[in-house]
């Protein structure tokens, strides 16, 4: 089983560059899709607490070497203490039937709740225990992950956002450049067809002879961003890691970061959450 090109997170961990997105999947279809992914060559599974469906992904991780996966899980508000993110990581160990996790995020600030830094008050006593090897954030806006590094002095290693050429998300990028923290994108080509279809992403794609995703994928990974498209079409699966091979021009890039905000309104992390 192959292994494919990883990038380093700050605590030593070895993270792939492109993983495989379970949202909205069943335990069902989570299965097949995991199970297919694994054998096309994606290592970085992503799941949550919210998305019901870490059985599923667990059974389709069965049969593969547990050292070359990489498995990350969120969990939701109702967690936010030191004592909650331990109960989360418990519970999804347990329902993924696995001894640890590669790494642990908090799914969303939920900034009006106020208990987001005691939750990483807990992901960092993980760490230090050794029940997750890496820990992070997601949908964490700048000013989120400032008061997690004024008030503990850890930053978290990964941050997951929404993120494609229509939601570049410079500031937050360049947030997490200056504090050593991996950009991975969530809806990183976005939802629905609209991105896909848009005029310029169509035409740099036939440029090159790929497939719109693959020119969109290909964007992030040159702007050193972690994509986790998902899908369970076996297709896809395959199209969507096959974009190592190729690279865009500057011009390209910059066309396709002038996108931004473009597209459809994204999720705002102060006004939504679970």
């Amino acid at each position: 089983m192959s292994q494919g090109p990883t990038i380093t997170l700050s605590h030593g961990s070895a993270m792939p560059r492109i993983g495989l997105g379970t949202s909205p999947m069943n335990d069902a279809d989570a299965e097949r899709a995991v199970h297919e992914a694994i054998g096309l060559g994606y290592r970085l599974i992503d799941t949550a607490e919210a998305y019901r469906n870490e059985v599923g992904v667990g059974r389709g991780l069965q049969g593969a070497p547990r050292e070359e996966l990489f498995v990350t899980s969120k969990f939701n508000r109702h967690r936010h203490s030191v004592d909650g993110a331990r109960a989360a990581f418990e519970e999804s160990a347990e329902k993924l039937g696995l001894e640890y996790l590669d790494l642990l995020l908090i799914h969303w600030p939920n900034p009006e709740h106020g208990q987001y830094v005691e939750a990483w008050r807990g992901l960092i006593a993980l760490r230090e225990a050794g029940m997750v090897r890496a820990i992070g954030t997601s949908n964490f806006k700048p000013s989120h992950l400032r008061r997690l590094v004024d008030e503990t002095g850890v930053a978290p290693e990964v941050n997951q956002i929404q993120l494609s050429p229509f939601w570049a998300k410079q500031e937050s990028r360049e947030f997490h450049a200056e504090h050593g923290i991996v950009t991975e994108a969530w809806s990183p080509i976005g939802r629905g067809r609209e991105l896909l279809q848009h005029p310029k992403v169509v035409e740099i794609a036939e440029r090159h002879g790929r497939t719109p995703a693959q020119v969109v994928l290909r964007w992030e990974l040159q702007l050193d961003v972690v994509p986790i498209p998902k899908s369970s079409n076996p297709q896809r699966l395959q199209e969507n890691l096959a974009v190592f091979d190729f690279e865009l021009s500057q011009d390209e890039s910059d066309a396709l970061t002038a996108l931004d905000g473009t597209g459809p309104e994204e999720a705002d992390s102060d006004r939504t959450g679970h």
